[in-house]
């Protein structure tokens, strides 16, 4: 075996018990927050599953200076950890409420879901999540305007949220305005470069205008 690859392949033994682990391992926030900077990826990616099941919204910025971490483990948990915090509101009810939309959605039922997220928007305004899922469900019904409309309010709660940024570069490009698409593509890789369908757009967009510019010479 690759001696390089050892500590890679030990942090992901370590993800198969992680959930259970973690929780021994990190009985508070502050334990778990320290511990994502350990020079372990095992340490690291434990402390990361910890953040995952009991981390805030206060965490964040730690856990998504992790998607840039030398271990390709911790960087897949680091994702995986902000999308289940980002996903929670701090409110019960908002949260089957949000359940129950994204039940929708993946049922193909955009309208019912359409819905639901427009009742958690009205409730819970500050739940960037809530916002985002809206902007996810205009975008599949082409309603670039009002997505976009959505993802300014994301990006106002949540200015790392790679998810938005990603989608208001896919829409840009939609629309041909593929200037707009490579600023909040690079955007969304800036924050989290672990995208490889966003990378690819952004190249093809890049083989675009470089073809445009052939042509105007």
């Amino acid at each position: 075996m690759n001696r390089a690859l050892l500590p890679l392949v030990m942090a992901l033994a370590l993800a198969l018990c992680a959930p259970a682990q973690a929780a021994e391992k990190f009985t508070t926030r502050a334990q778990a927050l320290k511990a994502v900077e350990d020079p372990d990826p095992g340490v690291r990616l434990l402390a990361i599953e910890r953040l995952a099941a009991i981390g805030t919204m206060a965490d964040a910025d730690r856990l998504a200076d992790r998607l840039g971490d030398e271990a390709a483990p911790v960087r897949q948990y680091a994702e995986m950890a902000l999308l289940q915090i980002w996903s929670r509101s701090g409110d019960r009810a908002v949260d089957a409420l949000y359940l129950r939309g994204v039940q929708q959605m993946q049922a193909g039922n955009l309208q019912e879901a359409l819905a639901t997220f427009t009742t958690i928007v009205q409730k819970k305004p500050a739940f960037a999540e809530g916002w985002n899922k809206r902007a996810t469900i205009y975008y599949l019904l082409g309603q670039y305007e009002a997505a976009m409309k959505d993802c300014d309010e994301v990006l106002k709660r949540n200015r790392k949220h790679f998810g938005a940024l990603a989608g208001y570069g896919q829409m840009y490009a939609a629309q041909g305005d593929y200037a707009h698409a490579v600023l909040f593509l690079e955007r969304a890789l800036e924050v989290n470069p672990n995208l490889p369908g966003v990378l690819q757009t952004l190249q093809l967009i890049r083989e675009e205008l470089e073809e445009r510019q052939r042509n105007t010479i």
